[in-house]
């Protein structure tokens, strides 16, 4: 056993042994608490007259250098001091005060009625004298009574008011290292130290400029030394308190604290804090989008703009993931009017009361009159009653269904809110004027292997297609704005995976060579409105994803920074597994998202213009007619096979998986040839 082991062993038996006394003394507090007021004053009354009588006896044995009985002139110093300290206590307060709130303020309280006790007894023990009785008496005794009497209140403080309980629930908290000794980690370590959430012991700063010194009476050690740390302190969290850092440096910390069995933890960017102080409730979980290392570009305020401020805008899809952030970004750029279109009553419902919570913060001259209006994109009548009421300058289009399985296995649906929907409300917004359009895309509508994916290179294709056709005769400019996956979107894989771990386990993942883009929803969503502004006619805008992630390194590092390990063959006492389930229908490996190699540049350094080819409107209506009927007839193999027509590059992966046709199918088989 070596020492750590020990040491570990020997608390463990402290704890075991001292339970039963420290409940003990619990139960005795709860007794005394119950007591009524008079009985409590009663109780402190006589141990002050016993805090008397030893005090005084404590007085002769310091004078004589031996013990003596109370009794003769040694009884008599013992009664004066009775008859002086207890009304002069009276009168002074001492019984009112509460012990187990007590603080300095009743240490003085104590201090100046002994104050005046001891003038009293010096005069009449030390100036006046009495025979019998060493006149020194008259000036220990009160001192001795002074500290005798704050060291029972205080006791009783400790006692009575639970601090000892405190104590150890203190000792059982989770030990904490706090990284970043700057302004932001002091903060957190003073908003820690006055709560039970953590223990925090010191800090880590990579300045070795800092290291032997302490902030806040922590010390602050090197980043270096978190190994020994956590073995000699029990550390089991770190909590990032570096804000001002970039997102590739926090990445680096985070890839050296994975390498320990440490729970990583962080609080909000500096615009996050910028208003007040540091809180508890600001520690959040890892942000997933640390671990990309990916440094947001400043956005362009002028492109951000252009097409909002003192507009009218409409958002379809507004309570869905990107639809509700784009409502957000909209808000802060003060629209004169903003319409949130969404079928989900409940996600309308949230986003619209989240919008106006935030309008609250915006002057009344420049506040934007928020609309929510519940609507299908497929109901044109609906639609076009909308564009007539407003007069609409921009139209961002979110609606739609993302989630790829499920659109797999409802092609149907999928099909007709993503292609009809947008060509529903297209067509609607040239009539009308609209003067910008656009259209959120996604990186699967690139050589798409699923029907979420072609349906959304579909509705690509004919935007780009009525744009070319109405081109002389309309005064909307049309943009389609293609992009990856969005972290925390309903779609994305983290929300999952970080419930698989506080759920134990397991992770499950498709397949351990699968790769996605990662970008954040604001991010994005800052650079679809900055794309449409850019927008010329006909566009198709590419987002920089910048590098795509591996899902395997990102699931594994989630663990990691959760405190815990992976569990595989190398670790099979690991404690989150992560179990390969397969591809689900129509999923692919990795994602795209250039058709061409020849994407021109922009004003901003994170959107491209792709250069796609597409079918003249001539030819892909009468296509379009036939697909709507097919759909209206539910024949999902006329469908796939129109949408594998349309979409060259469209590769289905494996058979129809349409729940009914898959139902209807089976039933066919079953039936006897001969009936």
């Amino acid at each position: 056993m070596n020492y750590q082991q020990c040491i570990t062993k020997i608390y463990q038996m402290a704890i075991f042994v001292l339970k039963p006394v420290i409940d003990g003394l619990f139960s005795s507090a709860e007794s005394v608490l119950s007591l009524p007021r008079y009985a409590k004053r009663i109780i402190v009354l006589i141990v002050d007259i016993g805090l008397c009588i030893i005090t005084v006896w404590l007085a002769f044995y310091l004078r004589l250098g031996e013990f003596i009985q109370l009794s003769g002139r040694a009884l008599d110093a013992t009664f004066l001091s009775i008859l002086l300290a207890i009304p002069i206590f009276i009168i002074s307060g001492l019984y009112r005060a509460i012990f187990r709130y007590s603080g300095w303020s009743a240490t003085f309280a104590v201090l100046r009625a002994i104050a005046i006790y001891g003038l009293l007894y010096a005069s009449i023990v030390t100036a006046i004298g009495i025979v019998g009785i060493p006149r020194t008496i008259g000036l220990i005794q009160p001192l001795l009574l002074f500290f005798a009497i704050v060291i029972v209140r205080s006791l009783a403080r400790y006692w009575l008011g639970g601090l000892y309980r405190s104590q150890l629930k203190l000792a059982e908290l989770p030990k904490t290292l706090v990284y970043g000794a700057g302004n932001a980690g002091r903060q957190l370590v003073t908003a820690l130290d006055s709560s039970y959430e953590m223990r925090v012991i010191g800090f880590l700063d990579d300045d070795d400029r800092l290291h032997g010194h302490s902030l806040n009476g922590k010390p602050i050690f090197s980043s270096k030394d978190l190994l020994e740390l956590i073995y000699t302190k029990k550390v089991t969290h770190v909590l990032l308190a570096i804000p001002s850092v970039s997102r590739r440096r926090r990445n680096e910390i985070l890839k050296k604290l994975s390498q320990y069995s440490v729970s990583v933890r962080t609080i909000p960017s500096l615009s996050a804090l910028a208003e007040g102080q540091v809180r508890i409730s600001d520690i959040k979980e890892l942000d997933i989008d640390d671990l990309l290392g990916r440094d947001p570009v400043t956005p362009n305020h002028l492109l951000l703009c252009k097409n909002i401020t003192n507009k009218v805008v409409l958002v379809t899809g507004a309570g869905g993931s990107i639809g509700s952030e784009l409502c957000r970004q909209i808000v802060h750029l003060k629209p004169k009017l903003m319409l949130l279109v969404d079928i989900n009553e409940y996600g309308l419902y949230l986003i619209h009361m989240e919008i106006e919570k935030l309008c609250q913060n915006i002057n009344q001259s420049n506040k934007p009159l928020i609309i929510p209006l519940l609507a299908s994109v497929l109901d044109g009548k609906r639609m076009e009653i909308i564009m007539d009421t407003w007069d609409i300058d921009t139209f961002y289009h979110a609606a739609a269904f993302k989630h790829v399985p499920l659109v797999e296995h409802n092609p149907i649906e999928g099909i007709k809110n993503n292609v009809f929907g947008v060509y529903t409300v297209v067509k609607i917004a040239i009539e009308k004027g609209v003067s910008n359009f656009v259209f959120i895309s996604t990186d699967k509508a690139v050589r798409p292997t699923n029907i979420m994916g072609a349906s959304k290179r579909l509705a690509e294709l004919c935007l780009q297609a009525l744009y070319e056709f109405y081109n002389s005769n309309t005064e909307t400019k049309i943009s389609m704005v293609r992009f990856g996956n969005v972290l925390d979107s309903s779609g994305s894989v983290i929300p999952k995976f970080r419930q698989q771990i506080r759920e134990g386990g397991p992770i499950t993942l498709t397949h351990p060579d699968i790769t996605r883009y990662f970008m954040t929803i604001p991010e994005a969503s800052q650079l679809v409105i900055q794309a449409g502004a850019m927008a010329k006619g006909g566009d198709v805008f590419i987002l920089d994803m910048g590098q795509p992630v591996k899902i395997f390194d990102l699931a594994k590092s989630m663990v990691e920074l959760s405190g815990l390990s992976v569990r595989d063959q190398k670790n099979p006492e690991g404690d989150i597994e992560i179990q390969i389930t397969g591809l689900r229908p129509g999923e692919k490996l990795y994602e795209e998202l250039l058709l061409g190699t020849n994407p021109l540049v922009t004003q901003h350094p994170k959107i491209l213009r792709a250069q796609d080819d597409f079918i003249p409107w001539q030819q892909l209506e009468s296509k379009l007619n036939i697909l709507m009927t097919a759909l209206n007839h539910s024949n999902v193999e006329v469908v796939i096979a129109l949408l594998r027509e349309l979409v060259i590059d469209y590769q289905p992966t494996g058979d129809i998986v349409d729940w009914v046709f898959s139902k209807k199918t089976t039933t066919i088989k079953k039936v006897p040839v001969d009936v």
